[in-house]
């Protein structure tokens, strides 16, 4: 486990944040800012840029978890919601946000290690996941496109769709540019033009 993580601890009690301070520190973490305020959340996620947000909740509602996930930026780092009581429907909601892990009974130190982990690990799943579905869609838009240029090539030059994808490869080799960018210009000159 990478011991250089930044760590940001949302607590409100400072005898908790000692605790957890020194949990993490047993476990070999030394990079950890302890914030009080919920308030402050934003700021200093954008101040301190942490790797996992651990967050220590009595009891969570959907304004709360909705605050959570638009300041922790839930997409760009882990990050750990402890709650003392939840229900199905803040549990699936917490899931949805983003939340890496969604520990319910609360904080205990001696499961600290563990849970931050599994919710750097889960983290690292979601987030590489979320990379292929957008390259997949990117790729299937960038097929549109193409499909669209060499669509304009057979219409205006009269010629068969592999002579036209060879015609794009050709010109995008000449020319030192990927053939999207090749079918990007093509496309947006033809609808100039129409």
């Amino acid at each position: 486990m990478n011991k250089d993580l930044r760590i940001l601890i949302v607590e409100p009690d400072p005898d908790r944040v000692r605790a957890i301070i020194d949990a993490l520190g047993d476990a070999g973490w030394s990079q950890i800012k302890a914030l009080a305020q919920m308030s402050a959340l934003d700021r200093t996620v954008q101040e301190f840029e942490p790797d996992i947000v651990l967050i220590d909740l009595a009891n969570p509602d959907r304004d709360t978890l909705e605050q959570i996930t638009d300041a922790t930026q839930a997409s760009k780092r882990a990050v750990a919601l402890f709650v003392d009581q939840t229900d199905d429907t803040l549990t699936q909601a917490a899931l949805n946000a983003g939340v890496s892990a969604y520990v319910v009974d609360g904080l205990q130190m001696e499961r600290i290690k563990s849970v931050l982990e599994t919710a750097i690990a889960r983290f690292k799943v979601m987030h590489q996941k979320q990379s292929e579905l957008d390259a997949a869609k990117q790729a299937l838009e960038d097929r549109k496109l193409i499909d669209r240029a060499k669509g304009i090539l057979m219409r205006q030059r009269g010629i068969s769709e592999d002579e036209a994808y060879t015609l794009l490869r050709k010109t995008a080799m000449g020319q030192n540019r990927k053939v999207i960018d090749v079918a990007q210009a093509l496309v947006t000159a033809a609808d100039l033009l129409s």
